[in-house]
């Protein structure tokens, strides 16, 4: 039994703004434009930003961004390793998840599964390249419901005929609605333990469910998850081979620089891998690696708000300025 969780718990564990939340997801693939097609075609996500390499989407072709894609043609499979398990995007209705749904069913789109959390509704699928999806609407935070107050969630049977009603009659729309944005990113990993005392003992999320099996959430502000982990099928497995398809990182955005700061310089006393540090014009970031090497990077806006991407940049940024300046 991995014990290293109850560790975690007894100490003295800092919490994270409660602002806080997740921004994108960003994949290696090898057919870019057949993942495109699905993304801009079939889901109506659209183009925010790209170059010849990477694309960066959007619900509403603006930023901050929900995806991106980095086409390498050559990227080998992960095999068993950790990564990602799906990338949850959060629409903002109930409705809006229904005509979703309605427009891949009429375009013939594979579906994994459908469930209701108690807390959300969702649909499951994959992308042509295997990489896990989520399509959910919440339920009102009011009719959320706890027990000795610890949120509860659970895996029901959805209603399909309930949902569908839901989207009336005047056709599936164009896609994805323009209020959607990532909701939360589940993760494969090696040991829950130690996916604990990274998120939760390091970063500052709070655990929000522990009550699956092999999984534990995570949040800030009291959502039910920003962050789900698991070792389903991941159990002490490896990290992903440099040049793997899949996650490249996905980000936590966080409401403000002091904060990007404080979390940083916590990172560094408490040993963890941090990569580089970057200013995008749009926004600055800095790249951890958790304890199975999956990228997280933390990001701080500009400026409030979903604005052009056309100030949209790359350039290195001193770490150890960054850290001087907390």
């Amino acid at each position: 039994m991995d014990t290293r969780a109850t560790d975690v718990r007894a100490m003295d564990t800092p919490v994270i703004d409660p602002r806080t939340t997740v921004g994108r997801v960003h994949l290696t693939v090898r057919d870019l434009s057949g993942m495109r097609r699905f993304y801009e075609e079939l889901l109506g996500f659209r183009e925010a930003w790209s170059d010849c390499r990477t694309v960066f989407l959007s619900a509403d072709g603006l930023y901050p961004f929900h995806l991106g894609l980095t086409a390498d043609p050559g990227a080998g499979h992960p095999g068993r390793s950790a990564g990602l398990y799906h990338a949850a995007f959060l629409l903002p209705t109930r409705r809006a998840l229904a005509r979703l749904l309605q427009r891949l069913i009429g375009r013939r789109v594979g579906l994994d599964g459908f469930s209701d959390h108690l807390v959300s509704e969702a649909i499951y699928l994959h992308d042509p390249e295997g990489n896990g999806l989520e399509l959910y609407c919440d339920r009102p935070r009011d009719q959320w419901a706890y027990d000795n107050g610890r949120l509860m969630m659970s895996t029901e049977p959805l209603d399909l005929d309930g949902l569908l009603a839901e989207a009336g009659g005047e056709g599936a729309g164009s896609g994805v609605d323009p209020a959607t944005r990532l909701g939360h990113v589940h993760l494969r990993v090696s040991s829950i333990g130690r996916a604990e005392e990274f998120y939760h003992g390091i970063l500052g999320f709070d655990v929000t469910v522990r009550g699956y099996t092999d999984a534990l959430f995570l949040s800030a502000g009291g959502y039910h998850h920003h962050l789900g982990v698991n070792v389903w099928g991941s159990r002490d497995a490896a990290p992903a081979p440099p040049g793997s398809l899949g996650l490249r990182y996905f980000t936590v955005a966080l409401p403000a620089k002091e904060e990007l700061e404080r979390v940083v310089r916590r990172a560094a006393q408490r040993g963890a891998r941090i990569e580089e540090a970057m200013n995008h014009g749009l926004c600055a970031s800095v790249t951890l690696r958790d304890p199975d090497g999956i990228g997280v990077m933390l990001t701080v806006d500009r400026q409030p708000g979903r604005v052009s991407a056309a100030g949209w940049r790359s350039e290195p940024r001193e770490l150890d300025g960054l850290l001087r300046s907390a």
